[in-house]
């Protein structure tokens, strides 16, 4: 199965490459309030699609641009085509492909293939994460004064959420080394996997957008939680990840915001 999801991933990730090196005519749609989708995101979903269900026509699919198929099934696929088409569409070289297939609410595997920069991170439950073959472990730093931290901007269309996020973004700040935006909660949680970020949180996000990473965070050695501490439900769309003691120290620091 993984290798399945790592064929699909890199074919929908050549798809955006070339239609990102090329400045392709691609057209852009408003789905929301600032919540975009291309015609490269639909063509690279289509294909990772028609790769899964070629091997596994029984699996259920949950995909940003789709209907869902087979919703009983055992086992959900995951999928976001291209997340960061905002960064795509600006031509900010910072996205990635998220593919992940869970068995009865639990991970199973996960791939995040970034194709401007050619890297495949991916994970098999209880068979370690890996980048291009080399394995991956969270960064071992234990003060919070040290770290430097991802997060995100609420969505658009979810207002009510600001000043929440404004309360935790100070709390982290005033505690915090640094702080990092990059516009693509797949690539953040899989920079915490790689030890490039040592945590990172956000709300408001969809289940395929986080499918993936939290696989990579477990089998790298990270703590996965929501921002509350519960375990992760991706529906909800909220994470909170880190190593053990870092973890510790932005749920100390998010609590009460």
């Amino acid at each position: 199965m993984l290798y399945v999801a790592v064929r699909a991933a890199r074919r929908a990730g050549d798809i955006i490459a070339r239609a990102f090196d090329e400045r392709a005519d691609f057209k852009v749609e408003e789905k929301k309030d600032r919540d975009f989708v291309t015609t490269i995101d639909r063509k690279a979903e289509q294909t990772i699609i028609r790769e899964i269900q070629r091997h596994y026509p029984q699996h259920g699919i949950v995909a940003e641009e789709s209907e869902r198929l087979n919703p009983s099934s055992d086992i959900q696929w995951y999928i976001d085509p291209l997340d960061g088409t905002t960064n795509f569409v600006h031509g900010y070289p910072h996205f990635a492909v998220s593919i992940a297939a869970w068995k009865n609410n639990r991970p199973l595997l996960a791939v995040v293939h970034d194709p401007i920069k050619n890297e495949t991170f991916e994970a098999q439950a209880g068979n370690g994460a890996f980048l291009n073959r080399r394995r991956l472990r969270v960064a071992q730093s234990v003060h919070i004064g040290h770290a430097i931290f991802a997060s995100g901007l609420p969505p658009y269309r979810r207002k009510e959420m600001i000043d929440v996020f404004q309360k935790r973004m100070d709390a982290c700040m005033r505690e915090a080394e640094g702080y990092r935006r990059g516009g693509s909660a797949a690539l953040d949680l899989a920079y915490v996997a790689a030890g490039r970020l040592d945590a990172y949180w956000e709300a408001g996000l969809c289940a395929w957008d986080i499918a993936a990473g939290v696989l990579l965070v477990q089998e790298s050695g990270g703590i996965i939680t929501d921002i509350e501490g519960r375990t992760v439900d991706v529906e909800k769309g909220e994470v909170l990840c880190a190593n053990a003691k870092l973890h510790r120290e932005f749920g100390r620091v998010l609590k009460g915001c």
